[in-house]
């Protein structure tokens, strides 16, 4: 396995997380070693949460889960990209995707 570099982000790395069936993207999330290890255990997206500053279960108090299907890592080791099944909405907001508006405040979707 390729080993993740955590140290340039101090413990975090930046997560594109993208619907492995259409390809958008849904969200933007950071992982800790623990919360990688903890998907990767699980087969659900776990991840850190810097405003709570504890483990993140995507879903656990929404009902809508990430079931990771795939999990790509960039030329430099210190990004991931997590392909979904996405239960529900992956945005708090209720949206589908956390993208869903342009700089203007126009939504797109």
């Amino acid at each position: 396995m390729i080993k993740v570099d955590f140290e340039k982000g101090n413990g975090l790395i930046p997560c594109i997380v993208q619907d492995v069936h259409t390809l958008q993207v849904l969200m933007l999330a950071y992982m800790n070693e623990e919360s990688l290890q903890e998907t990767l255990r699980s087969g659900l997206a776990t991840y850190w949460s810097r405003s709570r500053n504890e483990l993140w279960k995507k879903g656990e108090t929404s009902g809508h889960f990430q079931h990771v299907k795939e999990i790509l890592i960039d030329c430099d080791q210190d990004t991931l990209l997590i392909k979904v099944e996405q239960d529900g909405a992956a945005c708090h907001t209720g949206k589908y995707s956390c993208f869903y508006r342009t700089l203007e405040g126009e939504d797109i979707l």
